[in-house]
């Protein structure tokens, strides 16, 4: 069975710190999601994992951009990598980084659900002929991704996994598990381009994509319900899984 092998420690030295749990769900309108999928070199399998995460294989991680047009706090861009893996039986990502363009939804995706959050420049295009977005840390582009050449599918033919995010809560370290319930209006497959990548300001220096797999735009609104569950940093989902 493979298990991450990430040193905890250094993953808690810059994780947000969640005082408690908002009882109520946040709905965010109006929004892009673009998603490109790659594969990873297995070096970085399992060293960007914590204990409690099954790696996958091959390797892989998931790029995001949303472009939300109406939220609690107004609109807001932002991108987001995570490292595909497992917690139990179920499909999940765990989060490295995430960069947003308004300070106040920061703070809020930190406090709120242990996001990795940093606040930077992101630019984003949708248009007919695909999507473009990027994302800038103290000046300097350190995501830029394309997807070209739209095709149509169903509404419901993506699938997002859920989210686990390492941080500091009352209950002592812990993953946040967060569910994101996607609902699509327009979704279409794009052909996907990853232009800039730079390992280290998106979280660690194994992040290393090797090849582009997937990547799909959707018109959606997206809930995020109340968190229910947290997990053990060292411990599997199995017995490691508490409620909140």
């Amino acid at each position: 069975m493979l298990l991450g092998t990430a040193d905890v420690g250094a993953l808690l030295a810059d994780a947000p710190t969640i005082d408690g749990f908002d009882p109520e769900p946040t709905v965010l309108q109006e929004v892009t999601c673009f998603q490109l999928s790659a594969e990873m070199r297995n070096v970085s399998r399992e060293a960007l994992l914590p204990p409690s995460l099954h790696p996958t294989i091959p390797a892989a991680l998931t790029i995001q951009f949303w472009d939300v047009g109406e939220s609690p706090l107004g609109a807001f861009t932002l991108a987001l990598v995570r490292v595909s893996c497992r917690s139990g039986v179920r499909a999940r990502g765990f989060t490295t980084r995430v960069i947003c363009n308004v300070p106040e939804v920061t703070d809020r995706l930190r406090s709120a659900w242990g996001f990795p959050v940093r606040t930077g420049d992101v630019a984003f295009r949708a248009s007919y002929d695909g999507v473009e977005g990027a994302a800038s840390l103290d000046g300097d582009v350190v995501l830029e991704a394309s997807g070209i050449d739209p095709e149509p599918m169903g509404d419901s033919d993506v699938q997002y996994t859920g989210t686990m995010n390492i941080a500091h809560t009352p209950k002592g370290p812990r993953l946040i598990q967060v569910e994101a319930h996607h609902t699509a209006t327009r979704v279409e497959r794009v052909d996907p381009r990853l232009h800039v990548f730079d390992p280290i300001a998106l979280g660690h220096e194994l992040l290393l994509p090797a090849r582009e797999i997937a990547a799909t735009v959707a018109s959606e609104s997206v809930t995020f319900p109340p968190v229910r569950f947290v997990c053990s940093t060292e411990e599997l989902a199995f017995t490691g899984t508490e409620a909140v």
